[in-house]
């Protein structure tokens, strides 16, 4: 017999059916047994009768998380016995025949409770436990319907899908890259993507005018409760556009994403505030726009940040740039950054999304012109060989028509924080780190055999 999902049940009243999954809670009542089996659709009340003897003592034998398929009739409820707290509660179960698929050795922790009070570290250990609870269960479903949605309105509106490397070079984009040594090119390494900025650029160069990917971003910077080392983000890059295309294309795609989803926003179209204001009223460049009374109905306030300084001066009195070395000045500042002046006032076209009080994406308009990227980075100290060396690629990609273009990458993760209503990163991600950088359940970083690091070349330097 085909399997039965548990949230069809309730369109198959006298009919029998098969249904699989994990017993979540045991009541032996003496001359019966009811147990709640649950699938990744819901929950439905199994009842064990004493005129099936051999399948009421093999009933006997449950406990939680024990895995199990059972053939049985689906019965109305009776009115008094209704629960309306969940979809199949108009329902139950008659089992006629079990057969226990797994058996379960008592968990860590009690899984049909909420675990955010559980130690970190007993949770990651066992993470696969940890996901079988409903609220990471419904955590996880949030993110997948997000992704999907964002994925039907680019699709919608001609994007291209495109996978770009994750071993590629170590080049200046905000954080320390983390880096992979090549055993055929001893003393060389790659760097993991911290995103695919330079590839989505040349992916528009190469005619892919609308490009985006859900891309893995892995960044080796101090850990927080809302930044983990590896986090996925919804990368975008347009061809032919001015910032005004980016914001209007973006605010479209999430108003039509959240609002599927069931959420309320707050104000449309999204307000715009320049990073000078939101520093003064603000006191920093991302806030949260809503009242008491929007946070208790899980309205969601998004705004633009526009009109970012584009250097910043570095501990050593030299410049950096404050978000992305790629972008292009405000046209107003182009003469100033080509000449090298008044650095200090030079104005990026970047922009920032924000959300409830977090940064739920970035981006700017790009350079697309050897010479400006050539200004941007001798105005922070490198030569023209150094230069030449760090992106000289993406330099001589310009030299063959080069477009017009910009684009944004929004972080999933911190995305999937507002909609749930969570405070910490690990909880929108199946297997996140923990807080001491540690990976959940394979417990890395770890050591490696002598044998790997000759093969690298590679000595390991002891405290």
């Amino acid at each position: 017999m085909k399997r039965t999902w548990i949230i069809e049940t309730t369109e198959q009243v006298g009919e029998e059916v098969k249904v699989s999954g994990w017993v979540h809670v045991r009541r032996d009542m003496g001359k019966l047994i009811f147990i709640e089996l649950r699938d990744k659709t819901g929950l439905i009340q199994v009842v064990f009768l004493p005129n099936y003897a051999e399948l009421l003592a093999q009933a006997s034998s449950l406990r939680s998380e024990f895995v199990v398929s059972i053939t049985g009739r689906v019965n109305a409820r009776p009115e008094k016995q209704v629960k309306d707290d969940h979809p199949t509660g108009t329902v139950e179960l008659e089992a006629l025949s079990m057969e226990i698929l797994s058996e379960a050795a008592t968990p860590p922790f009690e899984l049909t409770e909420d675990t955010s009070k559980i130690d970190e570290n007993i949770r990651l250990k066992y993470r696969y436990l940890d996901i079988r609870t409903q609220r990471l269960q419904n955590n996880l479903e949030m993110r997948s319907k997000f992704v999907q949605s964002a994925r039907e309105y680019l699709f919608e509106n001609r994007f291209t899908e495109v996978e770009t490397p994750l071993l590629t070079k170590s080049t200046p984009e905000g954080s320390r890259d983390f880096l992979v040594p090549s055993r055929h090119a001893r003393g060389s390494f790659y760097a993991l993507p911290q995103s695919p900025q330079q590839y989505k650029q040349l992916l528009v160069g190469g005619g892919v005018e609308r490009y985006f990917q859900i891309a893995r971003a892995i960044r080796d910077e101090d850990l927080r409760a809302d930044r983990g080392y590896e986090h996925s983000q919804i990368d975008i890059e347009m061809a032919f556009v001015e910032q005004e295309d980016i914001l209007s294309t973006v605010e479209a795609m999430m108003i039509q994403t959240v609002e599927a989803m069931g959420f309320t926003i707050k104000e449309k179209p999204f307000p715009r505030i320049t990073y000078a204001e939101s520093m003064e009223k603000y006191g920093a460049d991302k806030f949260d726009l809503r009242t008491e009374e929007d946070k208790a109905a899980g309205v969601l306030a998004y705004a633009w940040v526009v009109d970012f300084p584009f250097f910043e001066k570095t501990e050593n009195g030299g410049w950096t740039f404050s978000h992305n070395p790629f972008s292009m000045p405000k046209p107003e500042h182009v003469e100033w950054l080509m000449e090298g002046k008044n650095i200090d006032q030079i104005i990026t076209q970047q922009y920032d999304l924000v959300c409830n009080g977090y940064e739920a994406g970035g981006g700017s308009i790009r350079a697309h012109k050897a010479e400006i990227l050539r200004a941007t980075y001798k105005i922070m100290g490198y030569s023209e060989a150094e230069t030449e060396e760090s992106v000289g690629h993406m330099l001589e990609a310009f030299s063959y028509g080069f477009p017009p273009h910009g684009g944004i990458a929004l972080g999933i993760e911190r995305n999937l924080m507002n909609l749930t209503g969570e405070t910490f990163l690990r909880e929108v991600q199946a297997f996140p780190m923990s807080s001491q950088g540690r990976t959940a359940v394979m417990d890395a970083p770890g050591q490696v055999s002598q044998q790997q690091l000759d093969e690298l070349g590679l000595i390991i330097q002891k405290d």
